[in-house]
């Protein structure tokens, strides 16, 4: 396995129970602002193989109130 494998993985998964508990009743709205970004921004590189070969995350669709 990959060397960023387990942290990538560790990673999405901390994200996705941060978002559980952001559905929560009573969820720590500070506490989300605070860890989301920072779990968001300590992802590695995705594992080889995660996307197809050519996949540019940067072209899509305009999303509303996104500058054209």
């Amino acid at each position: 396995m990959c060397p960023d494998c387990d942290d990538f993985a560790r990673t999405v998964l901390l994200l996705g129970q941060l978002a559980l508990y952001a559905d929560m009743l009573g969820a720590d709205d500070d506490f989300i602002e605070a860890v989301g970004p920072s779990l968001a921004a300590s992802l590695p590189e995705p594992p080889p193989g995660t996307f197809p070969p050519g996949y540019d995350p940067a072209d899509g669709p305009d999303y509303p109130g996104d500058p054209s």
